[in-house]
């Protein structure tokens, strides 16, 4: 199992830079560099403005895409790959469940390495049977040509925009026709043609509707109500906790959300979550000491723990100063979409990934991240990456997972600058290392003070600085 996961690794390897330079430049879904932020900043260019055109939507998903995907036409479509026939193996090993092997004559296995990869190749072309036509020559080269539709993919799940109900209708027709020898049908209880002036549409977690002539794109009333349910049910697990386990369980759920939609409009939304916190915080409070005072209550667990803001109703632990976040604390931040056809293996783009890499601001406290910007992103000691983010998280799940294991891997230490240096005058300060730099540094040094080298610190640039750069500068600031 493991070599055969390493060996569709390698195909995968092989196979995506090839098609990287082929894709349709809306497909964002299980692509290097591109990711949900990018589809949901696309369909935020195509219909915004009160002169807006594209007003009608096709908001279409197909059925069951993974499980019915046609295995002749995917191998078509590789043409003279060499390691065709181990994908073809790979398609049609079956399936292993209780002893029995279930024959697998159709689909992809969902889960498995290369199947994101094989989804795009078999998907590819859909902008084009759809009627979508670009300009090829001239200042706007790259755009869509007036009067042509916009086809927005994520995966399986595509938004068309059109200029009437009748386009819409005809562009479904159109992809239905161009679907059937790929062996994939829309899934008619989730189509839908939706007027965005009327009725919006929903999209990978995200509402889009126009107000007044002005586009509004908000956490959909689905995913906040999931949100709501979810602290519900956790504060309710933690009941018999203490105030350290709960800032320990909550405070990743609050990163991640609030980090996978700070994009849109969301600070309302952020305000009655952090309402919906506040009387869960206080409901647990009064369980855990139901003979205590109100007073005693709030000078016990709430107060001004964040000393940065001016809020004293803080939830947190008067042992070890820790506190639970809030949603209206992460910064609403307009998301730079990715260039349409920009492959991550053109050498020719390598500054231009650099810049974009060394733009996007991780789901952290505003110190560590001023020191990440300080340090390029790299680790003094190693002079490697702190954090990579070539694979950005897609969903609210996997922006908290992103966020926990990140304020695992790597650690705050406080160090001394040696006389002499520019940047922090010989007062303490902090540097971002790995956890494993941190564990070699200790080792070797013991339990003695550590002074930073002086060649650790020549070269940071001072407060203000380290400010993303333009594709071409030397030194983007790698994330």
């Amino acid at each position: 199992m493991i070599v055969d996961r390493c060996l569709q690794a390698v195909a995968v390897n092989a196979l995506e830079p090839e098609w990287e330079a082929r894709f349709e430049s809306r497909s964002y879904g299980f692509r290097p560099g591109r990711g949900c932020h990018d589809a949901i900043q696309a369909v935020f260019l195509t219909a915004r403005g009160a002169r807006c055109q594209r007003r009608w939507v096709l908001d279409a998903d197909l059925a069951a895409a993974f499980d019915n995907l046609d295995h002749d036409h995917l191998l078509g479509m590789l043409g003279t790959f060499p390691a065709r026939g181990m994908v073809a193996a790979w398609l049609r090993s079956g399936v292993l469940d209780q002893g029995q092997v279930a024959p697998t004559e159709r689909g992809s296995p969902q889960g498995g390495v290369a199947s994101p990869v094989l989804m795009n190749v078999a998907l590819h072309g859909m902008e084009s049977a759809a009627g979508v036509r670009y300009i090829t020559t001239g200042a706007n080269a790259g755009s869509v040509r007036p009067g042509s539709p916009v086809v927005i993919r994520y995966a399986d799940d595509l938004l068309a925009f059109c200029h009437s109900r009748q386009e819409a209708e005809q562009v479904k027709a159109r992809l239905a026709a161009w679907l059937a020898p790929r062996g994939l049908v829309f899934n008619e209880a989730k189509t839908r043609i939706a007027c965005l002036d009327q009725e919006g549409v929903d999209f990978l977690g995200y509402t889009a509707r126009r107000y007044r002539g002005k586009l509004l794109i908000t956490p959909s009333k689905t995913a906040v109500k999931r949100i709501r349910a979810r602290l519900s049910a956790e504060m309710r697990s933690l009941r018999g906790a203490n105030a350290e386990a709960v800032l320990q369980r909550l405070n990743p759920i609050i990163r991640g959300w609030s980090g996978y939609y700070r994009i849109v409009v969301s600070s309302k939304i952020f305000d009655s979550l952090d309402d919906h916190m506040w009387k869960l915080t206080y409901k647990w409070v009064k369980f855990r000491h139901p003979h205590r005072s109100k007073r005693w209550m709030v000078r016990r667990y709430f107060g001004r723990f964040n000393h940065s803001r001016r809020d004293r109703w803080v939830f947190g632990d008067r042992n070890t100063g820790a506190f639970l976040l809030k949603f209206a604390w992460t910064k609403i931040v307009r998301h730079t979409m990715v260039k349409g056809w920009a492959s991550p293996d053109d050498p020719a783009l390598a500054d231009y990934w650099n810049w974009r890499r060394g733009r996007k601001q991780p789901v952290m406290d505003r110190a560590r991240w001023r020191a990440l910007r300080a340090q390029q992103g790299r680790c003094p000691l190693c002079h490697g990456l702190l954090l990579h983010a070539d694979c950005e998280p897609q969903t609210p799940d996997d922006w908290e997972q992103w966020a926990a294991v990140t304020r695992l891997a790597i650690r705050k230490q406080a160090v001394t600058a040696q006389p002499g240096t520019s940047t922090s005058y010989g007062l303490p300060t902090f540097r971002l290392i790995h956890t494993g730099c941190q564990r070699r540094l200790t080792r070797d040094a013991g339990s003695r003070p550590v002074r930073s080298p002086a060649r650790s610190l020549q070269g940071l640039p001072e407060p203000g600085a380290g400010k993303a750069r333009p594709p071409g500068s030397e030194g983007a600031a790698a994330q």
